[in-house]
């Protein structure tokens, strides 16, 4: 299996095999949670590979042929689906997205019986494809990018030509949006739930640390944390272990038959 430190062929007939093998699934998958059906996806899919193997000569080994590729899809996205009439800019606040008011707040798994677990994960797949369809595009690329295909901060701020801290914003904001739906599935606490003992600042700065951690994809932890926030970020993590079984690994038989259709005809 190669690997993306191999050279890449200079020829497109020689390299775009090899980079369907390599990115096909994940490409897929981003056409499959933007566009929200499996037509616009291979078409997505289908375009991004044959601008790939015109443009082949663009490709100058500076960056990742994934992070070249995928800009190359975020164009092509952008083309497929303009912003639509109405569609908002924002997709929540703070207030409306956080449990600092509620009495009674989500439990967290070492509450609940790992089968409950399993059947939240399962029933919140669609809750969670269905709201990333929704969201605004300015929030749904970059989250798909990072929490579903897997790209780095970098690597997407370089894809959709946007500083890091913009992306990091959108990508937090966004996560915040989903596990709002997870949380809204988990059952409550018995009691309600006293207000923290220290300033809620201290509550958004452990987010913010939260957020960073699952940006690097590092374990979190920290010695001041109320109960409240440990109920969103076990929230935060449920949401984050599906939206990384979103990723599909693999592109239908039939788009594969149809890429190496299309690509030998150019």
């Amino acid at each position: 299996m190669s690997s993306e430190s191999d050279p890449w062929p200079a020829n497109p007939e020689a390299a775009l095999p090899r980079l369907v093998e390599e990115q096909g699934g994940r490409l897929y998958s981003l056409g499959l949670k933007f566009c929200g059906n499996a037509a616009e996806a291979e078409d997505l899919v289908q375009e991004t590979f044959i601008l790939a193997y015109q443009n082949w000569e663009s490709f100058e080994g500076r960056s990742k042929v994934s992070t070249w590729l995928y800009s190359i899809a975020a164009r092509v996205c952008q083309k497929m689906h303009r912003k639509r009439a109405g569609e908002p800019d924002q997709i929540g606040s703070l207030e409306e997205l956080l449990p600092f008011g509620e009495p009674r707040i989500a439990q967290t798994a070492s509450e609940m019986d790992p089968a409950d677990i399993q059947m939240i994960h399962i029933e919140s797949r669609e809750d969670l494809e269905r709201a990333i369809a929704k969201m605004p595009q300015d929030f749904r690329m970059p989250l798909v990018l990072k929490d579903i295909i897997g790209l780095t901060v970098p690597e997407i701020a370089s894809v959709m030509g946007m500083e890091e801290g913009t992306v990091k914003s959108r990508v937090h904001r966004a996560r915040l949006k989903l596990r709002k739906l997870v949380d809204d599935r988990l059952p409550r606490t018995p009691d309600d739930v006293p207000p923290a003992a220290y300033p809620i600042q201290v509550c958004l700065d452990l987010l913010e640390a939260k957020q960073r951690s699952l940006d690097l994809n590092e374990e979190f932890s920290s010695e001041v944390i109320c109960q409240r926030c440990q109920s969103v970020f076990a929230s935060m993590d449920l949401a984050q272990d599906i939206c990384q079984s979103l990723a599909e690994d693999h592109i239908p038989e039939g788009l594969n038959e149809r890429l190496r259709k299309a690509l030998s005809e150019l």
